[in-house]
């Protein structure tokens, strides 16, 4: 079955829940005021589809002092010195699509580039069954890239924590414990809900934050981690 969809949709259900409103990065439609508030508020936020995937599409915008904005697609960056001109090009890319504006975060970082998790969250058929972690791994940003989805890599999470420094190994845990507080949530409001692949931040204060969820989650970087164990896990459960 297929689920609709949409970063705006899916971030008021989680907000709703008020043990993980605290984990998901204030997230606005992108209007006018919504932009321009938080950029005042945050100095950087993120720009992406309301339906998007794949990292296609997103826009990273930096405030630099009162009038200008320095703006970042994949590895492209360019200067914006005129408000009303930046605002005229998200009407443009808005127009027809839908856009949200969100706060950026400042992922941890391995060797100056950022990375997140993936985890991946199953259930069986029927829909009292509970939720449980099936696997995980972490994404490398490639070389002059943001986002995590153009990935020079994928290595499991714990190698991950190791290379970005950060020593609190208890940190995967927390994070899985967050993503199946999450598809709890979405499980509610999705009944026949049986899968959900969950971009998890941690910010270089070692916060975790919920990227986002994905509906139908690419499955192939699991087959590229030795442990092939967790790559088995899934199609068990996406069977039975």
């Amino acid at each position: 079955m297929l689920f609709k969809r949409d970063k705006w949709l899916q971030y008021r259900i989680l907000r709703k829940g008020s043990s993980l409103a605290g984990r998901l990065p204030e997230t606005q439609l992108l209007k006018k005021n919504a932009l321009t508030n938080m950029l005042l508020h945050y100095q950087s936020v993120v720009l992406k589809p309301r339906n998007g995937s794949y990292g296609r599409d997103i826009l990273f915008i930096k405030r630099n002092g009162a009038n200008a904005y320095r703006i970042h697609n994949e590895k492209k960056a360019f200067t914006m010195t005129d408000s009303d001109k930046l605002l005229k090009l998200f009407r443009k890319k808005n127009r027809g699509r839908g856009y949200i504006v969100q706060r950026r975060l400042q992922l941890a970082q391995i060797q100056h580039k950022p990375f997140d998790i993936r985890i991946m969250v199953q259930r069986q058929k029927s829909s009292s069954s509970t939720w449980i972690v099936t696997g995980s791994y972490a994404k490398v940003a490639a070389h002059g890239y943001l986002v995590t989805n153009v990935a020079s890599r994928t290595i499991p999470v714990l190698e991950a924590l190791k290379l970005a420094r950060i020593g609190d190994r208890s940190l995967l845990v927390k994070a899985e414990q967050i993503a199946l507080l999450a598809a709890t949530r979405l499980g509610e409001r999705y009944p026949k809900l049986r899968q959900v692949g969950f971009d998890i931040g941690i910010d270089r204060n070692c916060r975790i934050w919920i990227i986002e969820g994905n509906y139908q989650p690419d499955l192939r970087p699991f087959r590229l981690l030795k442990d092939s164990s967790m790559h088995r896990r899934i199609l068990w459960y996406k069977k039975h």
